[in-house]
């Protein structure tokens, strides 16, 4: 009995080291079944921005967007080197303005695109300005220069938009 015990023993432990060990486990309701193919192409590029016809010879214009209605901008202006330079002040509430984000598509006299540039403002303690820009608080709100990036000719107009406006 006592040779028995321990062989005993070890068959057991054998078989159950082989049946609760890894296997192949190839079965075929464990594989995942093949993804479909697409049958639609995807778009190869994005819709470019729709051309501005009436817009007048250093005519700055805010685009309509969900954050227009809470702010105000004036003194906007194309200036030299093609840059839109303006004051925004929050409308909406009294509280400060934490983040923003003013977008600029300058357009030649025939409303073909030229290019865009962008400001990007944080408040201090929240982010560092972004780009450079040191905005200068003069009353409520803030100045703003949109710098252009690459043009393709000398622009004429600008639109401006504001895709971030984040506010206490």
């Amino acid at each position: 009995m006592r040779r028995t015990a321990p062989a005993v023993l070890a068959v057991l432990t054998l078989a159950l080291a082989t049946a609760c060990g890894g296997g192949t486990g190839e079965r075929d309701e464990d594989s995942p079944s093949p993804v479909p193919p697409v049958s639609f192409a995807a778009p190869k590029q994005a819709a470019a921005p729709a051309a501005y016809q009436k817009l007048g010879r250093g005519e700055v214009r805010l685009e309509q967007g969900p954050f227009t209605d809470r702010v105000k901008v004036s003194g906007s202006a194309l200036g030299a080197g093609s840059a839109v330079t303006g004051h925004l002040a929050v409308t909406s509430d009294v509280s400060e303005l934490i983040a923003l984000e003013l977008r600029a598509a300058y357009y030649d006299a025939d409303g073909r695109l030229l290019g865009t540039g962008s400001f990007q403002y944080a408040e201090e303690g929240h982010d560092e300005h972004k780009g450079g820009h040191t905005p200068a608080a003069e009353g409520p709100g803030i100045d703003f220069k949109v710098e252009p990036g690459a043009l393709t000719g000398t622009p004429t107009s600008a639109v401006l938009s504001i895709p971030v406006l984040v506010n206490e």
